[in-house]
């Protein structure tokens, strides 16, 4: 497995983000899904990693938008057939270690209540709870959450 910063403008992390979007549908309506497009996760202020397995297929990305305030982990996905190995977990160590090395201290997220397994990783990962933060309004579909980086 290899985890690296990459752009997000290429066929198949295109396909994987899609892939995101679909089953996002399923869990979620329109108006409490907060995904960036394309052109928003390719501005500068964005550090976008993926995924690729040994045969060098895009299998996971993530992505982190540094505000002057904090950083906010968006676009967090593994493809099923590749979770539980720890990709998510190296993907989120890249980004973080990225992170701070570009002055971000603290690091926000929003994800939904019908995904444990992201859950459950943030938590592993130090991530707490929080209430809304920047533009979010606070929504029952919502989980907002945050870890200092220090010491990262």
């Amino acid at each position: 497995m290899n985890i690296a910063l990459e752009s997000p403008d290429q066929p198949e992390v295109i396909a994987l983000i899609a892939e995101l979007d679909a089953y996002q549908d399923t869990l979620y309506p329109p108006e409490s899904r907060h995904a960036l497009d394309l052109a928003s996760l390719m501005q500068p202020n964005v550090l976008f990693a993926v995924a690729r397995d040994d045969a060098q297929r895009a299998v996971g990305c993530g992505a982190i938008v540094l505000y002057p305030a904090f950083g906010e982990l968006k676009r967090m996905y593994v493809s099923p057939q590749c979770r539980g190995q720890g990709v998510a977990r190296r993907l989120l160590s890249l980004l973080e270690s990225r992170a701070a090395a570009r002055g971000a201290k603290l690091l926000t997220l929003e994800t939904g209540p019908y995904q444990p397994e992201a859950l459950g990783l943030y938590e592993r990962c130090g991530y707490e709870r929080r209430g809304p933060f920047g533009d979010y309004a606070d929504d029952p579909l919502s989980v907002f959450m945050q870890k200092r980086l220090t010491g990262v």
